[in-house]
């Protein structure tokens, strides 16, 4: 009876191995499955969004070297030495932005780019980034990099900034006809620039902890290859452009991955010279820069709820809110605030404004 009681016990024991073993198999109860898949489906997407593959692995090519922060005989410049803005005024700003605590503004006609650590300080007392651009348009920057279009001389100039100081570290020649406007995208990890004569997006990127830029690929609207765009705006999986003159002036709505059409939403002949469209809570905002035939007469501003009804003339004319009779461009975001830039009124170059359930407030020139 011993034996039998032992061989009753070791096989209760085996049992109870086998039964923990399968244990991970067992269904789980509804709440565990659920979140289960909530993380998978949130992973799936992030992966998706950004590329899979190092740029350093898979690129059509790679930028040129100009300047290696990391090397020996490298003589940094104090930030005493970087050149002061010589210019009293702006001359044909197109862009304001901020990365972490610096301001930058594209100041296109005196063919440099400016920055400061405040928007209360006179121009003469912000300093040079570059002067090395021909009519550049904008900046954009992952905090790693800082990406110019140096839209006459088609190309793209890559800056590093070491001790307080920007470096020109590297450059891309023969990006397109004319790049004229650049963003980074953050749920991509890409920095996309816009040809604006050619129809053409050049994609770049960088490998984590490494600044050395390539591009990626070259994407393609042919119905804007021989128009006028000046800009685009990504918003979810969809990229917009708006597109200029000659042509049918449309706004058009792609996939971000395929650069596909999907809608085309058609305006007037007075909005034909469009320069942004930006979303702003419920609605879009227009900046214009001319009608059809190239007048300047119908620079405005306008918001829609709805693109569709563009054409229909649903819309309703906001210029009046910045005195009016210039060229608004481009407008940024930054903080709670909103900015535009203008051109054609001296002494209004950059606004600043609010919009708060659809009211625009506090409307005020910077510069």
């Amino acid at each position: 009876m011993k034996i039998k009681k032992n061989t009753f016990l070791l096989s209760l024991i085996c049992i109870g191995a086998l039964i923990s073993s399968c244990g991970t198999d067992l269904p789980s109860s509804p709440s565990d499955k659920s979140d289960s898949t909530t993380l998978s489906a949130a992973e799936s997407e992030e992966a998706s969004a950004i590329p899979a593959v190092r740029a350093a692995d898979s690129y059509l090519r790679a930028s040129d070297i100009v300047l290696d922060l990391n090397s020996p005989g490298l003589q940094p410049s104090a930030e005493s030495e970087v050149p002061v803005n010589s210019c009293g005024d702006l001359s044909v700003p197109t862009y304001l932005t901020k990365v972490d605590d610096t301001y930058f503004i594209v100041d296109c006609y005196h063919n440099q780019i400016i920055y400061h650590d405040n928007l209360s300080d006179p121009l003469y007392e912000w300093q040079v980034m570059t002067s090395e651009i021909d009519k550049g348009h904008t900046l954009a920057s992952d905090g790693m990099v800082y990406l110019i279009d140096d839209t006459e001389n088609n190309r793209i100039l890559i800056f590093e900034k070491k001790d307080g100081v920007f470096y020109h570290t590297q450059t891309f020649d023969e990006i397109g006809n004319r790049p004229h406007y650049i963003i980074y995208n953050e749920a991509t990890d890409t920095f996309y620039a816009w040809s604006s004569m050619s129809g053409e997006m050049y994609l770049f990127r960088h490998d984590p902890g490494d600044s050395r830029m390539y591009l990626t690929e070259i994407r393609r609207i042919d119905a804007l290859s021989d128009t006028y765009v000046r800009s685009f705006t990504i918003m979810d999986d969809s990229i917009y452009f708006v597109s200029g003159i000659p042509g049918s002036p449309a706004i058009l709505e792609a996939d971000l991955n395929t650069f596909e059409i999907r809608n085309t939403y058609s305006v007037p002949d007075t909005m034909a010279g469009m320069i942004q469209l930006t979303k702003i809570e419920n609605h879009y905002y227009i900046t214009i820069s001319t009608d059809s035939n190239g007048n300047q007469d119908y620079a405005t501003i306008i918001r829609t709820d709805d693109l569709s009804t563009l054409s229909a003339g649903n819309y309703e004319d906001i210029y009046k809110y910045f005195i009016g009779g210039g060229t608004p461009y481009y407008i940024t975001q930054i903080d709670n605030s909103y900015y535009l830039t203008e051109h054609r009124i001296p002494g209004h170059s950059i606004w600043r404004f609010r919009i708060a359930n659809g009211e625009i407030m506090d409307v005020e020139t910077i510069y």
